[in-house]
């Protein structure tokens, strides 16, 4: 119940924004020059894409064996606000995805397959004699809507490893960025302030601590610097390819040692925490259209297990993309329902 109340927060969010979107004035041609030229005017700009995804499976007496029933949906939104006023432009974009997959084998009983919830907000002041170029402050938010939960285990229903905004990331950052329309932006901050929120149950669950967070504590404060980047291109007519950079590196941070001054966990600032998202989309008509998303992810404070995927039990057989070690990778196929404003 409480994922459909998820399913059906995110459908909420997607179409309040896009009602916000449709209230504002619109120009083709003027939306169009904004894209890839910096302007001097004042008007609102939006656009994005919301893809709902549906796949299903049925098998009876099927001598090559699969599951017998099984349905999977998957929604992805994309979505940006931008406000125009002479030297000064404000920037919001909203990134939202959301799967769940049903199977008999396991009662039909809906397991996460993704769960993303991305807000960023920025507003910049033109540099003199600089054309591009602004001094921006920047807000980011990251977090997700339901609880994330290690499958293999089993009695992983009672063991949730994460959970509604636990963890929740927020960043505060203030620096330049270029931008070259709305297709370009690139933004670097030397000074930027992140903190990381974690519900006390998830941090009483890990002896080292949870998402990077101390065990027993709730929060953690970081300062370094920060660079996010976005480019959206539209490869034809159908197709567009849309991708993001951010980049971020603790100056606070070290090497975490227990009591008894062993090292628990190795960390300096040159250990960079990435986040590349990419999301191509191609229209097949009106309202039918494919995405294919990639994300890859590495952050110090998220380490591989090996035994993650088997319950904590140790075990020999090697498991998908083990020698990728600490890199986290997401990918998404999805065709279905495609709306784009």
């Amino acid at each position: 119940m409480k994922k459909w109340v998820a399913v059906l927060a995110a459908g909420v969010i997607s179409v309040s924004f896009s009602q916000a979107f449709g209230q504002v004035s619109k120009v083709d041609d003027v939306k169009k020059a904004l894209s890839t030229e910096n302007k001097d005017t004042v008007c609102w700009v939006h656009g994005g894409a919301l893809n709902i995804g549906l796949n299903e499976g049925f098998l009876h007496n099927w001598a090559a064996g699969g599951e017998i029933a099984s349905m999977a949906i998957n929604s992805i939104f994309n979505g940006y606000l931008t406000y125009y006023h002479h030297n000064f432009v404000w920037t919001n974009n909203l990134d939202m995805k959301y799967g769940l997959n049903y199977a008999f084998s396991n009662d039909f009983v809906p397991r996460k397959t993704d769960d993303q919830l991305d807000f960023t907000s920025k507003f910049g002041s033109q540099v003199k004699k600089r054309k591009g170029l602004y001094y921006t402050a920047l807000l980011n938010f990251k977090s997700q809507f339901t609880h994330g939960f290690d499958y293999s285990m089993t009695d992983w229903s009672h063991k949730p490893t994460s959970g509604l905004f636990s963890p929740a990331y927020t960043t505060v950052a203030a620096g330049l960025e270029y931008r070259k329309g709305s297709k370009l932006t690139l933004f670097y901050s030397p000074i930027a302030a992140r903190a990381t929120f974690v519900d006390a149950v998830y941090t009483s669950m890990s002896k080292t601590g949870a998402f990077g967070v101390d065990s027993g504590k709730t929060q953690k404060y970081e300062f370094g610097s920060y660079f996010t980047g976005r480019y959206m291109v539209e490869l034809s007519k159908v197709m567009s390819f849309n991708t993001r950079l951010d980049l971020y590196s603790n100056y606070l941070a070290k090497d975490t040692r227990d009591a008894n001054g062993n090292l628990v966990k190795s960390d300096n600032p040159g250990n960079i925490q990435v986040f590349w998202d990419n999301l191509l989309t191609w229209k097949a008509t009106k309202w039918l259209g494919l995405t294919v998303g990639f994300t890859v992810a590495y952050n110090n404070d998220n380490p591989y297990s090996k035994t993650y995927l088997t319950g904590g039990v140790v075990t020999d057989k090697n498991q998908p993309g083990e020698n990728l070690g600490w890199i986290q990778i997401k990918q998404s196929i999805a065709f279905g329902l495609t709306y784009k404003f």
